[in-house]
């Protein structure tokens, strides 16, 4: 761990210069920017081995009004929304949950950056620690980032 699952609005999937979103390039940003993430010793917060990012299109949405506001204002009615969460092991400090969101929320700012100054979209940044009442992890990932 940690799990970022996004889930967004499939009107991102277009091409770049028609309003979408490099989503594959949002999450491999999104993975480094995890990995860079220093606890108060100065260790990295996450294992390499652990830290995924998936995003998945809903098959479905409807976002507010449909776009009437949008298209009132001149900015148009093709609404986008995008949902990241977060979810970390328990154990971790209040400093590294809010460091973590704000690593984060930068990234996905910075990735956003056009499309929240040229079109309606909604961004939410969650951060969330588990307790998980069952946890069972099989992995050959972790020996890679182990070896000396």
């Amino acid at each position: 761990m940690p799990h970022l699952v996004i889930l967004y609005t499939p009107n991102l999937d277009k091409p770049l210069a028609d309003g979408g979103a490099d989503m594959g390039g949002l999450c491999r940003a999104l993975c480094d920017a995890l990995l860079t993430v220093r606890d108060e010793q100065g260790q990295q917060v996450f294992p390499t081995g652990g830290t995924r990012v998936l995003a998945y299109p809903a098959a479905h949405s409807a976002v507010s009004d449909g776009g009437a506001t949008g298209m009132a204002a001149g900015l148009g009615g093709d609404y986008a929304f995008v949902y990241m969460n977060l979810r970390m092991a328990k154990g971790r400090s209040a400093v590294v949950h809010q460091r973590v969101g704000e690593v984060l929320n930068a990234c996905v700012k910075e990735c956003f950056a056009g499309q929240l100054a040229h079109r309606p979209i909604g961004i939410t940044v969650q951060v969330d620690e588990g307790h998980e009442v069952f946890d069972a992890k099989n992995s050959s990932l972790h020996p890679l980032f182990q070896r000396t």
